[in-house]
């Protein structure tokens, strides 16, 4: 099977388009049918749409009997591709901040860092601070979980804490969500 492209299934259709649409009669609607909508058998459902040079479209399969609509096909698949692109450009894309402590971090420093996480979170941004211990300095855990309950305390207003202080390896980590609507 050298030199030859693997065999890709030919993507199965969304809708029913003519020939294919199994029903016996079907509801039409839209502009070339009396009064906007109409039961009509499928063989003059079928007639109207290639008399207007348009195509028969199942659009709900599971309506009883099945609805369809006269339109274009490839203007219609295109339209809904267009629609698919748009909804997922409009979806919130989650952009996650991270924020490094150490376990004897001073409270000018403290206070810098939580002016930066308050500005991450009205941007609508998750925030990920974690307190890094260096060497020996991991024998000060309860600093650093102090340190990091007193960060979420600090940023209540703004946020929602996701996940309370927990310890991965030389890191104790903590996220914060941004409050809906806090933007």
């Amino acid at each position: 099977m050298r030199g030859r492209t693997p065999f890709k299934p030919r993507q199965e259709e969304p809708y029913k388009v003519n020939n294919r649409i199994r029903a016996k009669e079907v509801r039409v609607v839209g502009d070339f049918v009396e009064g906007g909508n109409a039961v009509l058998p499928l063989d003059e459902a079928i007639k109207i749409a290639q008399a207007n040079e348009l195509d028969l479209v199942e659009i709900s399969p599971n309506a009883e009997p099945p609805v369809c609509k006269v339109i274009d096909y490839a203007k219609f698949k295109y339209e809904q591709k267009k629609k698919q692109k748009e909804i997922k450009a409009n979806a919130s894309k989650t952009v996650l901040k991270e924020i490094r402590f150490g376990p004897n971090t001073d409270d000018h420093d403290f206070n810098f860092k939580l002016k930066h996480a308050i500005n991450f979170l009205k941007e609508g941004a998750k925030v990920k601070a974690y307190v890094h211990f260096v060497g020996r300095s991991i024998v000060f855990k309860e600093r650093g979980e102090m340190l990091l309950l007193k960060f979420a305390q600090a940023l209540e207003e703004y946020g929602i804490v996701e996940q309370m202080p927990k310890m991965e390896g030389k890191r104790m980590h903590i996220f914060i969500a941004a409050k809906p609507g806090k933007k």
